[in-house]
């Protein structure tokens, strides 16, 4: 199997969408009350939160990139 890039910001994402998924199945067998207003924003703020890491992580990839290409070609 090949190697890839670690991606951090799918991995947040992902956790995100399992967490909000247990707590959602906590709450339809009754071992938690909790409101939906709670988890939908919960939810929302770990999407956002994915796609500023993911997009932190593409612009620090591309900088090392262009050094690396920048040093090689000299």
């Amino acid at each position: 199997m090949p190697r890839h890039e670690f991606q951090p910001g799918r991995l947040l994402a992902g956790l995100t969408l399992v967490a909000a998924g247990v707590l959602y199945l906590l709450d339809a067998t009754g071992e938690a009350d909790l409101p939906w207003f709670l988890v939908i924003p919960m939810t929302v703020g770990g999407l956002c939160l994915a796609a500023l890491v993911g997009v932190v992580t593409y612009a620090v990839r591309r900088d090392r990139r262009d050094r690396i290409s920048e040093s090689s070609e000299r």
